[in-house]
């Protein structure tokens, strides 16, 4: 089952179950819920979705305003967790080459803080790229959602966009690469966890156009993934509590060329198996 965010025909924020190309629209408070994330946050996530009444207003899928998915739930990602976004890293700089090289031997994963709702972008919507940053890129991951409790509840696709420069520029300038202004792609909506395909036959591709032709393009598998999804989970609840519960993106084992940078009007599409597709035009400043 996948779950979707998006606006009913009167421009109200609304939650739906999707079917194929159509969207059922939920009636959340007949169902005693308040929020798409409180759904997620249920014990038995799947049976409450399932059941659920409908408004009985059903929208196409080409016609949705599809939203993020997201509601009060903080978003985080963790980084060097395949083999090539490691060798991506070391390139971008020596001091970067050495902490990332060190992190990736590491028993302890890098795990940082992304984006706060209002940051994040759904499908068909604008990302942003810095307006002081020379080197930018799509960093396409699998994101997990997790309820209160940290339990892995369903999949979704995210684009982690990075600033390579400013962070090769120094690392400590992580926070400046990655969080700001429509920084964080989500959608285009949640599939259930039992809803997904098995982990290791994921697949993940990425196509950025540009004028209406591919300007890169590449693909991998969560196979090709260095750690466990659930031992990140496992690093990110230590010693930290979420409420509202959480997005944690997995990493990218998709890395554009060292000579190729995002720009203005792009169109990047990451598509991952068992979900859908996620399509964000590039802006900047």
């Amino acid at each position: 089952m996948q779950l979707a965010k998006l606006l009913n025909s009167r421009g109200q924020v609304s939650v739906g179950r999707v079917r194929g190309d159509t969207i059922e629209l939920l009636d959340l408070p007949s169902g005693n819920m308040a929020s798409l994330a409180a759904v997620l946050a249920s014990d038995e996530v799947s049976t409450v979705a399932a059941s659920l009444p409908s408004t009985g207003e059903k929208i196409a899928v080409k016609e949705a305003r599809l939203l993020p998915p997201i509601d009060r739930q903080e978003v985080w990602a963790a980084g060097v967790t395949y083999k090539r976004s490691q060798t991506a890293r070391m390139e971008e700089s020596e001091a970067a080459a050495s902490c990332y090289d060190r992190v990736y031997q590491s028993p302890r994963p890098e795990i940082f803080f992304k984006a706060t709702p209002h940051r994040v972008r759904g499908s068909d919507d604008a990302l942003r790229i810095r307006s002081d940053a020379r080197w930018n890129v799509p960093e396409p991951e699998l994101a997990l959602v997790l309820s209160p409790r940290l339990q892995i509840v369903g999949y979704t696709i995210g684009n982690d966009m990075s600033s390579r420069d400013i962070e090769g520029d120094n690392p400590l300038y992580l926070p400046q690469a990655k969080l700001y202004d429509q920084c964080c792609g989500l959608g285009p909506w949640i599939t259930l966890a039992d809803s997904m395909p098995p982990r290791e036959s994921l697949e993940i591709t990425l196509d950025i156009q540009r004028q209406g032709e591919s300007v890169f393009d590449g693909q991998t598998s969560v196979s090709q993934m260095a750690r466990g999804l659930e031992e990140l989970v496992g690093w990110l609840g230590r010693d930290n509590s979420f409420p509202n519960g959480a997005f944690l993106l997995t990493g990218t084992g998709i890395v554009p060329d060292s000579d190729f940078t995002l720009q203005p009007g792009d169109n990047v599409r990451i598509h991952i198996s068992g979900i859908g597709t996620l399509s964000n035009t590039i802006v900047q400043g």
